[in-house]
């Protein structure tokens, strides 16, 4: 089975590094000045310095070479995936796309699954998420990884075919509880990164991080998902790994919104948008969701750090 990866950010450079170790495997890139300096230097020295391309890997920005593969893996960010999808729909309709972003898209409130099985309804939609980052896979360092598809038997099939010697994917079938897990993960790192930011302490960061956590089950479950997806590598394993590091990029913008500087707006952050259009849909399925709202609000400057802090710690006592 041949597996192409579009779109070349660090994420997508890293899964095609990863898988090409393996097998051959393509890396499509829009910018055609990109891909063919990826294909003379054998580095994505743009998005992922320092990780060198297999021989195996081939980089190109033809979208010929959709037609040529079974599988799609897309490495484009939430927002856009919409567009890329109605715009290339012919190339990818009989393709089984498996969805590598995390968030919520912010018009519709849904999830990347969702959005592929809306604009892309011929081909199979799967989704890979889980706690991981760039450089860490680049390296070959070790990596778990959730696989969320149904029908299980194309899980189990991607499952063996994208899992390498550095990436092991496990799998479910649960893909609302994997897409919000993903998504909401991102909104927590922000709230995390802004207390660590103000100097607030590594105990209010866990504070944040497991009532966080009680609002992405309060969620996940309203919308049919299982508790225990929740508590695997795209929920509990996702939310560790982002709320602790500054390779976060949703961490990093937290930081910078509670250390009151100005975040660099070239940098794609998933869980700015994700925030806003979960707080939206909270408040029309009536669910309680104070850190989302409050990291809204702190997006758009309706409150300070320190009225956020002050307005979480005087909501009213209650039993965990």
């Amino acid at each position: 089975m041949s597996v192409a990866v579009l779109g070349a950010g660090a994420f997508g450079t890293a899964l095609a590094i990863s898988l090409a170790r393996k097998a051959p495997a393509t890396l499509w890139c829009r910018d055609e000045a990109h891909a063919a300096e990826m294909q003379a230097s054998r580095e994505n020295t743009r998005r992922l310095p320092d990780a060198p391309l297999p021989v195996s890997l081939t980089v190109t920005s033809d979208t010929d070479c959709f037609e040529a593969h079974d599988v799609i893996l897309l490495a484009v960010p939430m927002q856009k995936m919409r567009s890329f999808l109605v715009q290339h729909r012919a190339a990818l309709a009989t393709k089984t796309l498996v969805a590598c972003c995390k968030g919520i898209e912010l018009d519709t409130g849904l999830g990347p699954v969702s959005v592929l099985r809306e604009a892309a309804p011929e081909a199979t939609a799967a989704l890979l998420t889980g706690p991981s980052f760039a450089a860490d896979i680049a390296k070959g360092l070790p990596t778990a990884l959730t696989l969320a598809c149904d029908p299980d038997e194309t899980g189990k099939m991607l499952q063996s075919s994208l899992s390498t010697d550095n990436l092991r994917l496990y799998r479910t079938t649960d893909l609302v509880g994997a897409e919000i897990g993903g998504a909401l993960k991102n909104v927590i790192a922000i709230a995390c990164g802004a207390v660590i930011g103000a100097q607030l302490g590594d105990s209010a960061r866990a504070a944040l991080m497991t009532r966080g956590y009680a609002e992405m089950q309060r969620l996940a479950l309203a919308r049919g998902a299982r508790p225990e997806t929740l508590a695997g590598l795209s929920g509990f394993g996702d939310l560790t790994l982002t709320c602790g590091s500054e390779q976060s990029r949703n961490f990093r913008l937290g930081l910078s919104l509670g250390r009151g500087e100005v975040f660099d707006p070239s940098i794609t952050v998933e869980g700015a948008a994700t925030a806003r259009a979960t707080a939206k849909a909270a408040q029309v399925m009536g669910l309680e969701m104070p850190i989302t709202q409050t990291v809204t609000n702190l997006l758009d400057q309706r409150l300070t750090i320190a009225d956020a802090a002050d307005q979480l710690l005087k909501r009213p006592l209650k039993e965990e």
